[in-house]
């Protein structure tokens, strides 16, 4: 395992998981696991864990940069948005690999682990996937010692996907969905940090694109039906026409805060989130993936179970 190891985007959901790989995999004892964020009090989760050091910067200023980089011999970047206008997805996705790239090479840094996402390609129909298609792009021609892993959605007890759409369900009696066709091929947030553990410990994967991707194809609308199943607040799927779907996402994007769906969600769902099955897989670093029925009925029973009351049953008066 590297001695000193930078994680940009520690502080999120896969950057927890991550971070607790790497202290077990350290043993909690020697080398530092630095991780950057503008609001290191959001960083409880991690913050206490043995040698993780939750550091105060701004990844997208250069000079912060450079100071992240003295000591550290490798690189993980985690930082990615799902939602916002096309300058924000090249800033984040595009620009900050540029940066990086260059405070690599200065501070002689060679090791970075990148996480992008299934689909990526040049004429992909979202700015999410091409902002994506075009960060790779970046790292591969960087002359840096490079390992590039794809997911598909990631589950998880901590996600904002299988979960939200339970919550959603314990409130509303029906699912308007658009997209409900779209595929997906769920990974476990656990076996992704274990893959980008691995690729840190394997130099072989080095100059490697690897899937990450769950054992089973579902389509959106499967997925939203097993989250209502197994938080006991199943409601029925209503499927919406593409023009529904555009206007129901306008409708979120003016909604103050982060939305729960935008136009360019809308769009990334047309390219199916699944493995090829033409690049290297979790198999490839030792890892069997784990099934979301494995992981998220204990998940959402725990958090959904008989103690809370479903509204729609009391209504009914069957709560």
């Amino acid at each position: 395992m590297p001695n000193n190891i930078l994680v940009l985007g520690g502080s999120g959901f896969v950057g927890r998981s991550l971070c607790e790989k790497l202290v077990e995999q350290s043993g909690g004892a020697g080398g530092r696991i630095v991780v950057p964020s503008r609001r290191p009090h959001r960083a409880a989760a991690i913050r206490f864990l043995p040698t993780v050091e939750v550091v105060r910067s701004d990844v997208h200023l250069d000079r912060d940069l450079a100071r992240l980089m003295r000591g550290v011999d490798t690189v993980v970047n985690l930082v990615a948005i799902l939602h916002g206008s096309p300058e924000a997805f090249k800033k984040v996705h595009v620009d900050l690999p540029q940066r990086l790239s260059k405070a690599c090479q200065q501070a002689g840094v060679k090791r970075l682990v990148h996480v992008s996402a299934l689909g990526v390609q040049p004429e992909a129909p979202s700015n999410y996937l091409r902002s994506k298609t075009a960060g790779e792009a970046v790292l591969q021609t960087s002359g840096l010692d490079v390992t590039i892993l794809r997911p598909s959605v990631i589950f998880g007890e901590h996600d904002r996907f299988i979960n939200l759409f339970a919550q959603l369900q314990s409130v509303f009696p029906v699912m308007p969905l658009a997209g409900s066709q779209a595929q997906f091929q769920p990974v476990w947030v656990e076996d992704v940090a274990s893959a980008i553990t691995a690729s840190l410990l394997d130099p072989s994967t080095i100059g490697q694109t690897i899937e990450c991707a769950g054992p089973q194809v579902f389509t959106l609308g499967e997925l939203v039906q097993l989250a209502g199943r197994w938080a006991d607040h199943a409601r029925p799927v209503l499927p919406l026409p593409m023009f529904m779907g555009q206007l129901q996402a306008l409708a979120m994007e003016l909604m103050p805060g982060e939305p729960l769906m935008s136009r360019d969600n809308l769009a990334s769902m047309k390219t199916p989130n699944i493995a090829s099955g033409k690049l290297p897989d979790l198999a490839r670093l030792g890892i069997q993936a784990t099934g979301i029925e494995q992981v998220m009925p204990e998940v959402l029973t725990r958090r959904n179970g008989p103690a809370r009351l479903d509204p729609w049953r009391a209504r009914a008066g069957r709560g």
